[in-house]
């Protein structure tokens, strides 16, 4: 039987695994039945940290979606990790944790009070890289024929390709439909989290979200640092900025181009249990 432990950042609820003490193999469909929340455990995302050979890191950290897609980057669980590393033990520094994931290094320094600050890297406009083909470079895209709506909407990455649609009030916002069909959009070849962005001040935004692979949740950390990231580009919000989502609020904080993107909140453990990797 391997330990796991259930954790969560405002709602958005992980699995969590410790790589580093005995070697585990997670692959798509084990991944997928473990976040069923029916026949698994149940999460958003399935997390391990595990060792490295980087250098400039002190753990690997990899992601997989509750359908069995491996993402780069994860902003919450990023900070439940860190909590993770301290709670077990595992070794190494837990004020400042330097977490090696498939797309680059995630900084994550402990706050107190089991709050934590993320360093998400530099935000990626160009579109060849989020990736977002047919496009030239810009701040508003867009395509006329998402579940029947024309949508404009800023596309960027954070380590993974995010889709960003303003709107009056996301409480009314279409997030059941135009969510899925822009998520899997051909424009879009590794798939988008889509945010759904109303903008309350120059530093409160409320966001809800249609994240990859995983559906809505009841908070993204990578798509709140891309919805603040674009609001600033665009001018209409400040370099620091609180970000609503249905689970909680976090802060997101981005100085300008080149710079990274700073994400602080919680992460909260659950429980702990074990569980049979070879269940079918």
């Amino acid at each position: 039987m391997t330990p796991f432990a259930k954790m969560h950042g405002l709602g958005n609820d992980f699995v969590v695994f410790d790589a580093v003490s005995e070697p585990i193999v997670i692959d798509s469909a084990r991944a997928h039945l473990i976040a069923d929340r029916r026949r698994g455990i149940g999460c958003d995302q399935i997390l391990l940290v595990e060792p490295t050979d980087r250098p400039d890191a002190d753990y690997g950290y990899r992601i997989f979606n509750a359908d069995g897609s491996e993402s780069d980057q994860c902003g919450n669980g990023a900070r439940c990790i860190a909590r993770f590393i301290a709670d077990r033990g595992l070794g190494g520094p837990t004020d400042l944790v330097r977490l090696a994931t498939r797309d680059g290094r995630i900084n994550v320094t402990a706050l107190g009070n089991y709050q934590y600050r993320a360093s998400l890297g530099v935000p990626v406009f160009e579109p060849a890289s989020i990736p977002l083909v047919g496009f030239n470079a810009a701040t508003a895209y867009r395509l006329d024929d998402i579940a029947g709506h024309k949508i404009c909407f800023d596309a960027l990455s954070v380590g993974n390709p995010h889709a960003i649609i303003d709107v009056d009030d996301v409480d009314n916002a279409d997030v059941a439909s135009i969510g899925p069909a822009l998520e899997s959009h051909a424009s879009f070849p590794e798939r988008v989290n889509v945010s759904f962005v109303q903008i309350l001040s120059r530093n409160h935004i409320r966001l809800r979200v249609y994240e990859r692979g995983a559906g809505q949740t009841f908070a993204c950390g990578s798509a709140a640092a891309a919805a603040t990231i674009s609001g600033i580009r665009r001018g209409r919000v400040d370099e620091r900025v609180t970000v609503d989502l249905p689970g909680g609020a976090v802060t997101v904080a981005w100085s300008g181009d080149r710079q990274p993107v700073y994400l602080s909140g919680p992460a909260s453990h659950v429980f702990d249990g074990t569980i049979d990797l070879n269940y079918t």
